[in-house]
């Protein structure tokens, strides 16, 4: 097998690696649409009666236990309630609002006034970025490809040329 077939037959199990190594990591990508987007601001509502059934130990249906977001995010949280609370350093009246900017990636646990647990988990992540996505793509799809090239010489042996004397 020539010198020009050797490279060409391992640039091109290069080039599948590469493509298999795309289409696994973008695979996870699908399942992460809430970190795969820009910062932006969440309004998270109060509604009216909130503290009522808090006191009575209910969940409100209009609140999460739990938020995800990305850095950069602000948390807004609006109070409609007739009573005032608290959410780790904000402290919101009725009939206000208050803000919270998530500039660094971690998992927090607020003292809360407005779920039964009296915690409220706030999970803050880096956003994915298409800088990711390519050290993803090439992480994973190089050394895919490397295997495969050095794969395809074992499977399939270059042939030296016969020559006649």
């Amino acid at each position: 097998m020539s010198r020009s077939l050797v490279i060409k037959r391992f640039l091109l199990f290069l080039a599948a690696g590469l493509v298999f190594g795309s289409l696994l990591a973008e695979i996870p990508f699908m399942f992460l649409p809430h970190i795969t987007r820009p910062p932006e601001r969440i309004t998270l509502v109060i509604p009216p009666g909130t503290a009522r059934e808090v006191a009575q130990g209910q969940q409100p249906p209009s609140l999460p236990a739990n938020m995800e977001f990305v850095v950069g995010d602000t948390l807004v949280v609006r109070n409609e309630d007739s009573v005032q609370h608290q959410l780790g350093p904000l402290f919101i009246p009725p009939g206000t609002s208050a803000s919270l900017p998530l500039n660094v990636s971690q998992k927090y646990a607020f003292e809360c006034s407005f779920v039964p647990t009296k915690v409220f988990g706030i999970d803050v992540t880096e956003a994915l970025d298409m800088g990711t996505r390519l050290s993803a793509i090439l992480f994973g799809g190089l050394p895919m490809g490397m295997l495969l090239a050095v794969f395809s010489f074992v499977l399939w042996p270059a042939k030296k040329k016969e020559t006649s004397v």
